[in-house]
C-alpha cells in the first residue's frame, strides 16, 4: 500500500492528510467536551446536559457489565475510544475529507493504544508480579504462545478496522459512480450505520481485552481480590 504524500513537514516528520484530521478531530471533541461541562447543573440540567448524562450512563453500563464495579476506572478511556473512533469513521461523509481510520497507521496506533492499556490496567489491578506470572501459567512452556497471541490479536484490531472503514469508503463512491445521485441516501444511511457499529465493535474489544487482563492478572496473585475474580460470569466463590 503507498503511503499517502505528505501536506507539509515538521523537521523530517511529514505530516499527511490523516495526521491533519485526526488532529482537527482531537480539537473538536476537546473543544466540545469544554462546551458541554462548563455550565453543568444539578438542580436544573439543560436537555444538552440530560443527553450527555444519558450517553455516559449507557457507556458505563455497558462496562459494568464486562467489569462490574470498575466503570469509573475504565470509563474515561472506553467512552473516549468510543466516541473518537465514531467521528473519525464518520468523517468520511465530508467532500474532501477521508476517515482517518481507512489508514492502517491510525488504526495500528489505536490497537497500540489498547494494547499498552491491557497491560497498564492487568498490573495496576494485580501488581506486576502477579500480571507477569499469568504469562507463565498453567505451564512456562506456554509463554511463546501467550505472547503470540498477545500480539496476534493486536494485529487483528488493527487489520479488521482498517480493511472495514475503507472498503467502506470504497464501496460507497463506487455505488455513487455508478449510480450518479440516485441512491444516495440509501448509501449515506448504511455508511452511518456501519461506521457505528465498527467503532462500537472497536471499543468492546478492547473493553473485553482489558477485563481479561485484569482479571487474568488478579486469578494469579494468591490473596486475589474477590471483586475483581468475581467479575468473571459464571464464577462462585465460598462465602
Amino acid at each position: 500500500m503507498e503511503s499517502l504524500p505528505a501536506l507539509f513537514h515538521l523537521g523530517p516528520l511529514g505530516i499527511t492528510a490523516t495526521v491533519v484530521t485526526t488532529w482537527g478531530l482531537m480539537l473538536v471533541l476537546a473543544l466540545g467536551a469544554w462546551l458541554a461541562t462548563r455550565r453543568l447543573s444539578l438542580n436544573r440540567p439543560g436537555l444538552a446536559q440530560t443527553a450527555l448524562e444519558g450517553a455516559v450512563q449507557a457507556v458505563d453500563a455497558a462496562i459494568e457489565a464486562v467489569l462490574p464495579g470498575r466503570g469509573s476506572l475504565l470509563l474515561p478511556f472506553i467512552g473516549t475510544l468510543w466516541l473518537f473512533i465514531a467521528l473519525a469513521n464518520l468523517i468520511g461523509l465530508v467532500p474532501g475529507l477521508s476517515a482517518p481510520t481507512g489508514d492502517l497507521s491510525t488504526t495500528a496506533a489505536l490497537a497500540l493504544l489498547v494494547f499498552l492499556s491491557v497491560h497498564w490496567f492487568g498490573i495496576r489491578a494485580a501488581g506486576w508480579r502477579a500480571y507477569l506470572r499469568h504469562y507463565l501459567a498453567p505451564s512456562p512452556l506456554l509463554l511463546p504462545f501467550h505472547l503470540l497471541g498477545e500480539l496476534s490479536r493486536t494485529l487483528a484490531l488493527a487489520v479488521r478496522l482498517f480493511g472495514n472503514i475503507m472498503s467502506l469508503e470504497m464501496a460507497a463512491l463506487l455505488v455513487l459512480l455508478v449510480a450518479g445521485l440516485l441512491v444516495p441516501v440509501p448509501v449515506l444511511m448504511l455508511h452511518v450505520i456501519e461506521a457505528l457499529v465498527q467503532a462500537y465493535i472497536f471499543g468492546t474489544l478492547a473493553l473485553i481485552y482489558i477485563a481479561g487482563g485484569m482479571q487474568s492478572g488478579s486469578e494469579s496473585r494468591p490473596d486475589a481480590a474477590p471483586g475483581l475474580a468475581s467479575a468473571q460470569p459464571g464464577r462462585r466463590h465460598p462465602p
